[in-house]
């Protein structure tokens, strides 16, 4: 990486300024936050001594780095910001808090007298807000369809290890109490716990076997999960005989 040093206009003679007439101030554009010094902070870090070398550790074009230094982060593929945030050892939620920071407002003097650009400026954060919003629960659902084997059998596996305490399944269940904690803070909520006896309701509960009719007691087999009012899996149930 390679730093230029700043440039003091006054050792310039080619620069003249004008006693006769006052200097009119030049526009001053939104300003971004300072992405590159962020990464290249993050860099240092874990001893990566170059942009294209992160690209060979992520296994990300340069072109992807490129787009993340310019605040294009919303554009990006998930799955190239989970590489990304691999490589610099660091979760995905501080990947977006870096570098999906709205943009900083103007000051009010530097405002054109139209009401145009704040207009114009409002809707580019929502806009924004949006799609960071969208990249957030894209990542959630692409974690859960990677997780559904493990999340859909774990409720009964912690049952049996619970009612078995010889089992040597049951010293693992410590160990995935953070992945546990991620999902409720995700929103996540079981439905039902493995071998309650409860009423069957067809909407939140799947047959595994027999027939039940709503109403009827039924024993939960496996837990099923919704994340706030949407329902991810029913509950997998069998009829009381």
């Amino acid at each position: 990486m390679s730093f230029h040093p700043s440039v003091n206009p006054s050792s310039h003679p080619s620069v003249s300024q004008s006693s006769s007439a006052p200097s009119t101030p030049s526009p001053h554009p939104t300003q971004s936050p300072e992405y590159t010094a962020r990464l290249q902070a993050l860099m240092q870090a874990q001893g990566i001594p170059s942009f294209r070398n992160l690209s060979q550790r992520a296994g990300i074009s340069e072109k992807a780095i490129t787009r993340l230094r310019r605040g294009h982060l919303p554009l990006m593929k998930i799955r190239t910001l989970t590489r990304l945030a691999s490589a610099l050892e660091i979760s995905i939620e501080a990947l977006f808090q870096q570098f999906s920071q709205e943009p900083t407002a103007p000051p009010a003097h530097h405002l054109p007298p139209s009401n145009n650009l704040q207009g114009e400026y409002d809707r580019l954060v929502q806009q924004l807000q949006q799609q960071r919003e969208q990249l957030w629960q894209e990542f959630q659902q692409t974690s859960l369809q990677t997780l559904e084997p493990w999340l859909l059998q774990w409720s009964a596996a912690v049952h049996a290890a619970q009612k078995n305490p010889q089992l040597p399944a049951v010293n693992l269940i410590p160990l995935v109490r953070p992945v546990e904690t991620l999902l409720q803070q995700w929103g996540l909520l079981p439905i039902g716990t493995v071998g309650d006896e409860i009423p069957f309701d067809p909407h939140q509960h799947q047959l595994m076997a027999g027939s039940a009719n709503p109403g009827d007691q039924v024993r939960i087999r496996y837990s099923g999960y919704r994340q706030g009012e949407k329902l991810l899996y029913r509950a997998k149930v069998s009829p009381i005989e």
